[in-house]
Order: C-alpha cells, then sequence, then structure tokens
C-alpha cells in the first residue's frame, strides 16, 4: 500500500510565474511524495475541488502577484466547508511578514519567502503530515 504523502500544488489568481511552482513540485516528488501540479490561474473553488477529489494531504499554493490576502483567506473558508481542516496548507512566494503572519493567523501552517530551501520546504512538510500507516 503506498503511503506518500499527496500534495497539490498550485497557481492562484493571475499570476503567470509558474517556474517557482515547477521547482518545488519537482523537489517534492523527488522526495518520494505524490505531487499533483494544476497549473495555472486556478481560482480557490478549484483549488478546494481539486484537493478534494485527489485526495491530499497538503495544498501548497505558490502566490507572487500579491494576491494572497484575496485568495488565501476563500481557500481556508472553503477548505472548512468542505470540512477539510485537517489538510495542511503552505504558501510560497512574496509574501510580507505581516501579512505572513496574519495568514498563519486563519490557519496557514508556514509561508515560505524567497530563498526558503527545497529542503526546509520537504522537511516541513515532513514532519507536520499525520502519517497513517
Amino acid at each position: 500500500m503506498d503511503h506518500r504523502i499527496r500534495v497539490l500544488v498550485a497557481k492562484p489568481g493571475l499570476d503567470g510565474h509558474d517556474r517557482g511552482a515547477k521547482v518545488i513540485a519537482r523537489a517534492l516528488r523527488d522526495a518520494g511524495m505524490e505531487v499533483i501540479y494544476t497549473g495555472l490561474r486556478q481560482t480557490p473553488e478549484m483549488i478546494v475541488n481539486t484537493s478534494l477529489q485527489e485526495d491530499v494531504q497538503v495544498i501548497g499554493l505558490s502566490i507572487l502577484s500579491g494576491a494572497h490576502n484575496a485568495i488565501v483567506p476563500r481557500v481556508m473558508e472553503l477548505l472548512k466547508q468542505q470540512k477539510m481542516t485537517d489538510v495542511l496548507v503552505i504558501i510560497g512566494g512574496i509574501v510580507p511578514d505581516e501579512d505572513a503572519a496574519q495568514l498563519k493567523r486563519l490557519g496557514v501552517a508556514a509561508v515560505f519567502q524567497p530563498g526558503a530551501s527545497l529542503h526546509e520546504i520537504v522537511e516541513f512538510i515532513r514532519s507536520s503530515v499525520k502519517q497513517t500507516v
């Protein structure tokens, strides 16, 4: 039976730069995780619906556009509506410290800003996801 961590990597909003998301997706895959990459221009509804359908344990949102204060609260609200509060949500991108603190108060597990190492992200996910054996 496969017990790999399932991660959805998504690029919400109108941000068209996905190189970082692809690098993260590959690093997580290389670390033994199962990665579903949704591609560009995802809405919060699309992200949560795909997460539900794919039964993921982690949602990684890559946001460079500055829309994190609009997008992330909606994703968190939709996850609560779907009773998916056990899904770990992490954010990567350009997020000011004060915004990162607010996102964490909403339930985001971690915010990885530019310069975060791939190893740090992988280890955070591994240590945070409750493995069921």
